[in-house]
């Protein structure tokens, strides 16, 4: 009689315990719903900072497209649709990448109606502010600007002429003036001048073959950081396919 009681009482425990974790699986399912349906919706809503005009646009076509190292669409170009009937073709006018699949575009670039590019801007440390700004010209590099100090400002400027460097402006104190010049040749530094009062003039040419060669080295590491970011943006957009700014426009 003693063991029937201590069986019944072991099956009631069971059963007790099996009603207080279904419960409790239930308030947690009940709780967790709304906040993954919040947490998709969020997603789904999120800016991306988007910097081609094209939302409300019915004159702008917009392609996503995922390069070979991302599951999501990170690459955007934005087209106009130019002509009528068999001569509508796309031109394309903008386009931008989620460089690190952060979610966050980081570069922009637009272009002209000959499919070259005018204007570049990136967020190459990706804190979500701009920091570099390329234009160009006939499809070249013409000038750069780049923010070393996290600013919002450019402190330097670096102007080219058939692609090689020709000259540099920069601001070494960050007071928003120039207060020290570069000037090349054949993409070589040859020279070096320095404002020593704040006056915005040069006070001392520096020509030492050290200081020289110093200088030179710390350009060729930020011009290889710059071009490896573009060959990199430029391989995410092969990746995702042909970026030929004419092509047929899809029947509508």
């Amino acid at each position: 009689m003693a063991s029937d009681a201590w069986g019944s009482l072991a099956a009631l425990t069971l059963a007790a315990s099996l009603v207080v974790y279904a419960c409790a699986k239930q308030k947690q399912a009940t709780s967790e719903a709304p906040a993954a349906a919040r947490a998709a919706s969020a997603i789904e809503t999120e800016d991306d900072r988007s910097r081609c005009a094209h939302e409300g646009r019915v004159d702008r076509e917009v392609e996503e497209t995922a390069s070979s190292r991302a599951i999501q669409p990170n690459i955007r170009r934005v087209y106009a649709v130019v002509g009528r009937g068999d001569d509508a073709h796309r031109v394309l006018l903008c386009r931008e990448v989620d460089q690190n699949l952060d979610g966050i575009k980081d570069v922009v670039r637009t272009y002209d109606d000959d499919g070259d590019p005018l204007k570049e801007m990136a967020d190459t440390d990706y804190d979500g502010k701009i920091d570099t700004w390329t234009t160009f010209a006939t499809g070249r590099v013409a000038e750069l600007q780049v923010d070393r100090n996290r600013d919002g400002q450019p402190d330097e400027k670096r102007v080219y002429v058939h692609g090689k460097k020709l000259r540099a402006e920069l601001d070494d104190d960050f007071d928003g003036r120039t207060d020290t010049w570069e000037i090349y040749e054949d993409g070589r530094l040859q020279r070096r001048g320095v404002d020593i009062d704040g006056d915005g003039k040069v006070d001392r040419w520096d020509r030492d073959e050290v200081a020289f060669r110093d200088a030179e080295r710390r350009e060729m590491e930020a011009e290889e950081k710059r071009e490896k970011e573009r060959r990199e943006a430029e391989q995410s957009e092969a990746d995702a396919g042909p970026t030929d700014a004419r092509v047929s426009a899809r029947k509508r």
